[in-house]
C-alpha cells in the first residue's frame, strides 16, 4: 500500500508585472490541478501577489516553479517562498480579495 505523502505549506510573494494580467486567476488554475489548497491574492502594494499553499512537497515545489514563470502577460521579477508544515487549515484553493 502507498504511504501517504506529508504535506507541508508553501508561502510566496511573487513581484512583478503580476497584478492586472490574471495571474491571480492562473496561479489558482495550477494550484488545483495539482491538488493544493490555499489561497492567492493581492498585495496592497499593487506589485505583487501572495499566495499560500498546502499540500504534497513534490506539488509544492512544482508550484513554485511555475510561479517564477507565471502566465502570458505577467512579467515575474522576483519570487520570496519558504515552505513550513502545513495548517491543515484549508479545504480548497481560492482566489481572495485584499
Amino acid at each position: 500500500m502507498k504511504e501517504p505523502q506529508a504535506h507541508a505549506r508553501l508561502s510566496a510573494r511573487v513581484v512583478g508585472r503580476v497584478q492586472g494580467v490574471g495571474y491571480r486567476w492562473w496561479v489558482n488554475t495550477q494550484a488545483r490541478s495539482l491538488g493544493l489548497v490555499g489561497w492567492v491574492a493581492n498585495d496592497p502594494d499593487e506589485r505583487a501577489v501572495e499566495v499560500v499553499a498546502e499540500g504534497p512537497a513534490a506539488s509544492l515545489q512544482q508550484l513554485e516553479r511555475l510561479l517564477r514563470v507565471g502566465p502570458p502577460g505577467a512579467r515575474v521579477e522576483q519570487v520570496e517562498a519558504s515552505l513550513g508544515p502545513a495548517s491543515g487549515g484549508y479545504s480548497r484553493f481560492e482566489i481572495v480579495r485584499s
